[in-house]
């Protein structure tokens, strides 16, 4: 065997560099733009302004993986961190001007014009790029030819995703197995054919025919495994193993190094680098806008309950929040009790403990209203898991397998499984068990969209009034 480092190392990516240059070329363009024919300070300054804001979003682009590689990622996910670089690069300069006290030597409409055309240029040049690499594949240009070593269904998801990929520039050449026929699934139709055994498929690779060769036995089939590794030695094929981590249960799964050395997640935050940023940007511009909105309510709403029972205005109950820690969620008080403990009962149609106002506030869900501090403290989110307390937790974390997992990002006011209909009391399993086959749902396809789709759904469930007392 080969001796050496157990490592495996990236390469540097010629479209990374790519983009690094089109990125910086973009900034000072947009400055230009900007700025013609409109000097009102020295050009050192503008150099100065191009410099930093150049550096300001080369850190960000680099903590967040704008400079990777985007094959196979939806073009919309890409102009989304191309914009929330921007944003943190320009909060940077800003901060800077501040700090410095040279805000008042810069036109604000130029440097208005180029918060704006930078970004522009920024996507135009990536959605040009993405246009430019699918017209010189279909030219031909760089076009490879690859192969799949099992009949699996993994091997029909991976001819699947390189099929919605074009700009990989890869047309698959057919399935190969040893396995007889009637031991191996239908292949199906559209995605190719079974073009021969695992000698076949070397015999191909010798002759140049095959440049790339993805393995997708399963784990298990480790011999196999190496035994096609062993025969595919005397090729010069690219060889790659991939492997079925979705017979697990995964949850925003990713890869990283140590040194070297991968490792995936099965279990994960979606929110990380960019898309992390954009999560909370968006939590704290809409909070905040929203919290304006409600101030003159909720200070109704406040001075009601005040008047019509004894007791708190608010109350605040441990929840589980990102993690599993505890945090306390705001709300207005619409019981005459203020239970927090291990035997908490949830609310039930006609339940005796709501006040009338209560039963009110219920209804329209505006006694949730407070828990925008929570979102702007950030120890809640906009949308997520609804928190559940701790005496649900304790009971179903037993009973549903996963359930926990459901932490792995903030808690929301609202979430993906009250706008499909599980909202309210959660009182079989079975209840329980939709919302949390929900909540894995969203962690696992998280988007910016999916967040503002389900803030509109939202307003429709509210009104609607269903399973809420």
């Amino acid at each position: 065997m080969f001796a050496g480092s157990r490592q495996i190392h990236q390469q540097w990516s010629i479209m990374g560099l790519w983009y690094r240059l089109v990125d910086a070329l973009c900034i000072v363009a947009g400055l230009l733009i900007a700025v013609f024919g409109d000097l009102t300070t020295t050009i050192d300054h503008y150099v100065i302004a191009a410099a930093l804001a150049i550096i300001a979003y080369y850190l960000v682009a680099e903590l967040g993986g704008l400079h990777r590689s985007w094959r196979g990622v939806s073009v919309e996910r890409e102009i989304l961190g191309v914009l929330m670089c921007w944003a943190c690069a320009l909060f940077v300069l800003l901060a800077t001007a501040f700090a410095t006290k040279h805000t008042a030597e810069f036109s604000r409409i130029s440097m208005t014009v180029w918060c704006l055309a930078t970004p522009i240029l920024v996507v135009a040049a990536r959605v040009g790029t993405r246009r430019l690499q699918r017209v010189l594949l279909r030219c031909g240009y760089k076009t490879r030819r690859f192969a799949i070593v099992g009949v699996t269904e993994l091997g029909f998801q991976l001819a699947r995703n390189i099929e919605a990929s074009p700009e990989m520039g890869l047309t698959l050449v057919g399935f190969f197995d040893d396995r007889p026929e009637d031991r191996n699934p239908d292949i199906p139709g559209d995605l190719g054919r079974h073009a021969g055994t695992i000698p076949d498929l070397v015999a191909e690779a010798r002759e140049g025919r095959v440049d790339r060769i993805y393995i997708t036995f399963p784990m298990r089939a480790e011999e196999r495994i190496r035994g096609v590794l062993d025969k595919l030695g005397d090729t010069t094929a690219s060889v790659y193993v991939v492997p079925d981590f979705f017979v697990f249960q995964l949850l925003h799964s990713r890869w990283t190094d140590i040194l070297g050395l991968p490792v995936v997640s099965v279990f994960e935050n979606p929110f990380y680098g960019i898309d992390g940023l954009a999560k909370r940007l968006s939590d704290l511009l809409f909070g905040g806008i929203l919290l304006a909105l409600a101030a003159v309510p909720m200070t109704v709403i406040a001075l009601l309950i005040g008047c019509t029972s004894r007791g708190p205005i608010f109350f605040r109950q441990r929840r589980y929040g990102l993690d599993g820690r505890e945090i306390r969620v705001w709300k207005f008080r619409t019981m005459t009790v203020c239970e927090d403990g291990p035997q908490a009962v949830q609310a039930k149609r006609e339940d005796p403990r709501v006040t009338r106002l209560g039963a009110i506030l219920r209804k329209t869900s505006l006694d949730e209203l407070p828990q925008l501090f929570n979102v702007l403290d950030g120890s809640m989110s906009l949308v997520g898991p609804r928190p559940h307390p701790h005496a649900l937790n304790e009971e179903f974390r037993t009973q549903i397998t996963g359930y926990m997992l459901r932490h792995k990002v903030k808690p929301g006011i609202t979430g993906l499984a009250q706008v499909n209909g599980w909202r309210g009391e959660t009182d079989s399993p079975e209840k329980m068990f939709k919302r949390i086959e929900f909540d894995h749902r969203y962690i696992c396809e998280w988007s910016l969209w999916m967040d503002v789709k389900i803030l509109l759904k939202t307003a429709l469930v509210v009104i609607s009034g269903r399973n809420a007392y």
